[in-house]
């Protein structure tokens, strides 16, 4: 049975016998439709990948003076169906009325979607039947949940967070999806009431167990780790989304330091596959460039390579080799004859966009790295016209080598592709003041730059005060971008602003994410748990799929650490401990496929 499954072509729908299988981007673990739904259905029936649970909010955090009574009953687990016995009892549910409003917290950010669920009402004489309308707002802060969209740039792009719905007697509405901690209800009609049943969210992801697992000394950075963690889990739905939020959408630069958290994380997945092969080959044929921007397609490049170095999947490798072909003819061009690579237009990350040095610097380094990995990967589908081209073009570009200008993000990217101009040192300019000039996009090459250059106490540092200080302002997912300079007189994201003091979500934030429309949810900021997994646990791939593997763990100022690392094979466990001598205790537990270098 299951080898039927394998063979169906994604977006069939299969029948064995009388049973029909709804469409799945995984036909191998496509959900039987049920009996007497099938014939009529399976064709046009589509599976969803992800999981639904619903959330109860764990605090109240504001509620209207008037209006509201008994509104810690929405705190508390009901049933799902209504007992016709107590619908009219006020004192056994929450009640809105006029000029009401409450703001829940589930306490932490979550995907999806929230559901109410009505006892009682009454209508207003604008309602349509025997209904009543409730405003619903979500906010990744507090400042977002009590926003008025087009203030401080509060918006409903890519998932509505502001809606009216209207809620029936003795029935139930859902609204969303979206990421959302906080969620605020008003009654928009003063002439009307209701008696909620529950006021509930709908927690939705995929249902993937983290097979790689980091706890050491240093509380902070065991947070650091599990937020990183948890800001990946919740971009991974139908594909791997850029933001939960916003823009939910596939961006391939984006999905560069998503990939390696998600393989140090949830290890080989469906949803990496197929954001990497099936939605980029759809969307964005050659000769376009991925998401329309050079650059992109070239992180698409370092991408495959990247998970083909954790996977040792050939057939990943196949699947992808004629249009990897055809993009390296596309990117030959745009090699000059010095060897200086780049593009009319390049893009590194928000921060860098009005220092066209940098971008050159930066995208030049790019296509170093991104030839690399076409080398590699050519010797897979043993095709040597492809790799000598790769090496060459590689080498070519090695041979140019530009200023990093100070420029942390380019640096980074220098340092990393092993190109560094007489007389500058990349690793200190990426060192220099700590955090400070970092964006979350590029924090992770920036991590993997300063490990690689000697520095990674300098790294560990830096993965405490600049991620960890968005833990210390309330954050339990990590931001499209951050500087350390926001926290000046700033409040927090789960409190609304003191007067007196500004709002860190709605008056931060530059470019594309001015104000409220910053995404508190971002999978590029996700890079600290893939580089602690490779630079302090120390587990890195010698050969594709982890055949052999190096381990070099970095104890730096931690007493002790303890982990995992999912392979193609199992976990490889690894615990250090620091002895009062300054040596190291270190046990390694590999599966035997697995050889510990």
């Amino acid at each position: 049975m299951r080898t039927l499954f394998t063979a169906v072509a994604l977006g069939s729908a299969l029948f064995v016998g009388s049973i029909a299988f709804a469409q799945s981007v995984d036909p191998a673990t496509a959900v039987p439709l049920p009996e007497g739904f099938a014939d009529d259905l399976a064709p046009n029936a589509v599976q969803d990948q992800r999981v639904r649970q619903y959330v109860y909010a764990k605090r109240i955090v504001d509620v209207s003076k008037t209006g509201v009574d008994n509104p810690e009953l929405l705190l508390q687990p009901v049933l799902g169906q209504t007992s016709t016995s107590i619908m009219s009892d006020p004192k056994q549910a929450c009640v809105m009325s006029k000029g009401g409003h409450i703001l829940l917290d589930f306490g932490c950010e979550i995907h999806g979607s929230f559901r109410v669920e009505a006892r009682d009402l009454t209508p207003s004489k604008n309602s349509v039947g025997r209904t009543v309308r409730l405003r619903i707002r979500f906010g990744e802060s507090v400042d977002e949940a009590n926003s008025e969209v087009g203030v401080k740039g509060a918006v409903n792009e890519h998932s509505t967070r502001d809606q009216i719905i209207t809620v029936p007697w003795l029935g139930a509405v859902e609204c969303g999806e979206s990421a959302f901690r906080f969620v605020r209800i008003d009654l928009v009609d003063d002439d009307s009431k209701i008696l909620f049943d529950s006021a509930r969210a709908i927690f939705i992801y995929r249902d993937l167990p983290r097979l790689g697992q980091f706890r050491c000394s240093d509380e902070r950075l065991n947070k650091v780790w599990d937020v990183s963690a948890r800001t990946m889990h919740l971009t991974m739905q139908q594909f791997v989304f850029e933001g939960a939020k916003r823009d939910r959408l596939v961006w391939y630069g984006d999905f560069t330091p998503q990939t390696m958290t998600a393989l140090r994380v949830f290890g080989d997945s469906k949803v990496l596959r197929d954001t990497l092969g099936y939605y980029a080959r759809e969307t964005w044929p050659l000769p376009k460039w991925m998401n329309g921007m050079p650059n992109y397609s070239l992180w698409w490049l370092i991408t495959i390579g990247d998970i083909y170095r954790h996977t040792g999947d050939p057939k990943l490798v196949e699947e992808q080799w004629d249009y990897v072909k055809g993009l390296v003819q596309q990117l030959l061009p745009h090699i000059d004859e010095n060897g200086k690579a780049g593009f009319e237009s390049p893009f590194l990350d928000w921060p860098t966009n009005d220092n066209r040095p940098a971008l050159d610097a930066g995208t030049h380094a790019m296509f170093a790295l991104g030839f690399d990995r076409v080398a590699e990967m050519a010797k897979v589908v043993g095709d040597k016209d492809t790799e000598k081209i790769a090496l060459d073009a590689a080498a070519k570009v090695r041979s140019y080598k530009p200023s990093n200008v100070g420029n942390k993000q380019a640096a980074a990217l220098l340092e990393l592709a092993g190109i560094q101009k007489e007389g500058e040192s990349n690793v200190d300019v990426v060192a220099k003041d700590g955090p400070k000039g970092f964006s979350t996009f590029y924090g992770y090459y920036m991590l993997e730059a300063l490990s690689k250059g000697g520095q990674n106490q300098v790294a560990l540092d830096v993965a405490r005060d600049y991620w960890g200080a968005m833990i210390d302002r309330g954050a339990t997912t990590f931001w499209e971008d951050f500087d350390l300079d926001w926290l000046e007189n700033a409040g927090r994201i789960d409190e609304a602003t003191p007067e007196g003091l500004e709002s860190l979500h709605g008056d931060r934030g530059a470019y594309c994410y001015i104000g409220l429309r910053h995404s508190l949810c971002h999978g590029w900021a996700s890079g600290p748990a893939a580089w602690i997994s490779a630079n302090i646990m120390g587990v890195v791939p010698v050969e594709p799929g982890f055949k052999k593997v190096s381990v070099k763990p970095f104890l730096g100022d931690l007493d002790w650490f303890e982990g995992t690392v999912p392979t193609p094979y199992g976990q490889i466990s690894v615990r250090c401990k620091k002895n009062a001598d300054g040596t190291l205790d270190l046990k390694v537990d590999a599966p035997e496929e697995v050889t510990v270098l």
